[in-house]
């Protein structure tokens, strides 16, 4: 007889296969085949699991974004409640950029997939990214009104700037060339510099 246990750990083992798979090849080069050829098990048994492979993709991109957006939050709340605006910016950059590139199967996987998925699959996955990117435009909003962005800086474009700079690092990014928090703190100071209030300008 399965356990619940079994069924969990099996499951987690199709689905970090799965995030890993779709990360080195793309969504259409993946099949249900390879994933259960990889996770060590019949190609027939996934549907215990997963109804579909878009029904996985769903779940591989949400716990994506989930993973990623979990970092940002503990790293907010470490902050005293008076943070400024540039430690606000800071932090969250770090938080997002280090747990983007540290779980780099399930982020890369949501980077690379979520444009050549299935339309259907993209509603799917669509209110978990949201929720994310509300909580960006709040933090912005929260950053902003402590100094850290100019007054007339539009925040939902700031986010897109912030979310393609950062994101697209996945496709580059080499420990060779410096550490996760280097690279960071790179996009902190230019993120800064371009956004902070005039006034703070030297």
């Amino acid at each position: 007889m399965v356990t619940t246990d079994e069924v969990i750990d099996t499951r987690r083992r199709i689905l970090d296969v799965a995030a890993r798979l779709f990360r080195e090849q793309g969504y259409a080069g993946v099949s249900l085949r390879a994933i259960a050829r990889e996770a060590d098990m019949k190609a027939g048994s996934f549907y215990y699991h997963f109804a579909s492979k878009e029904d996985l993709v769903v779940d591989v991109l949400n716990e994506g974004i989930r993973a990623v957006r979990d970092s940002v939050e503990r790293a907010m709340q470490s902050l005293g409640p008076d943070a400024d605006g540039s430690t606000i910016l800071r932090t969250a950059v770090h938080a997002h950029l280090t747990s983007l590139l540290r779980l780099s199967d399930y982020t890369s996987a949501n980077v690379r997939v979520f444009g050549q998925a299935p339309e259907g699959v993209r509603v799917k996955a669509l209110a978990t990214r949201r929720g994310y990117e509300t909580f960006w435009d709040d933090l912005l909003g929260l950053a902003q009104r402590r100094g850290g962005l100019r007054g007339d800086a539009d925040l939902r474009v700031a986010r897109l700037v912030i979310f393609g700079a950062l994101n697209a690092s996945l496709e580059w990014f080499r420990p060779d060339r410096g550490s996760i928090e280097q690279l960071a703190d790179s996009y902190a100071d230019l993120l800064w510099r371009g956004l902070r209030p005039e006034a703070l300008k030297s």
